[in-house]
């Protein structure tokens, strides 16, 4: 069986091979979204930070389906207040679950949950013995991106391309000759006016230097 990615817009995708594990999860106030949160299956579910388009809606569907929330420590002894079961983590750490590694890595972003400090943002390589997949998060580059791709090896970067609170198109582009991986997904695009990109532009970049970019549409499902 091979792994099996849906886009959810914005940062949010479910990655499914024997179990669900659900990025980002952000529906409810989300333009791009075409599915409704109470009816997203999710096994695990990663936060990368707590800003309301990633971890939006990571509480309701954890209820709803008595799964986990793995994030930083900060933004962990926030949301368990709210009777959800929480995984703390922060940069360096992995945790397993049911067969699946998720190791956090560092973001260069800032992280607030209802006004509240909730920890440094994160990205996630997740390994599912099938594939490798590094999100990066909300982040720029940063020179130790070199370090994430030569030491995790990922298969496949799910990046953001929108610019104004994330990289942009062309620092994507940068982000991914620093990871040398072989494939990319973007995203963090087009869901508000400051954050306008095209990812055929990124993906017309991206293949001259040989990177094989999927451009998925919202709610479809794709294997790799």
């Amino acid at each position: 069986m091979k792994t099996e990615i849906t886009w959810h817009g914005h940062a949010g995708f479910s990655i499914t091979n024997g179990i669900s594990i659900l990025v980002d999860p952000f529906f409810s106030g989300n333009p791009q979204a075409k599915a409704d949160a109470e009816d997203v299956k999710a096994d695990l579910i990663l936060v990368t930070h707590g800003h309301f388009d990633h971890a939006g809606d990571a509480v309701k569907i954890a209820k709803k389906n008595q799964s986990p929330i793995v994030c930083s420590f900060e933004l962990s002894e926030i949301i368990k207040k709210e009777q959800v079961e929480t995984i703390d983590i922060n940069p360096g750490g992995t945790i397993e679950y049911k067969g699946v590694r998720a190791t956090a890595v560092p973001a260069i972003h800032s992280s607030s949950y209802n006004g509240l400090y909730a920890g440094e943002a994160m990205g996630y390589i997740i390994n599912n013995k099938d594939v490798k997949i590094y999100h990066a998060g909300d982040t720029t580059f940063f020179k130790d991106m070199e370090l994430i791709g030569s030491v995790y090896h990922p298969d496949i970067a799910m990046v953001p391309i929108g610019g104004h609170y994330t990289m942009d198109v062309d620092g994507a582009v940068e982000a991914l000759k620093l990871l040398k991986v072989k494939n990319a997904i973007p995203m963090h695009y087009n869901t508000f006016p400051p954050i306008k990109a095209d990812p055929v532009e990124f993906q017309e970049k991206a293949e001259k230097l040989g990177i094989v970019v999927t451009i998925p549409g919202i709610e479809k499902t794709f294997k790799v």
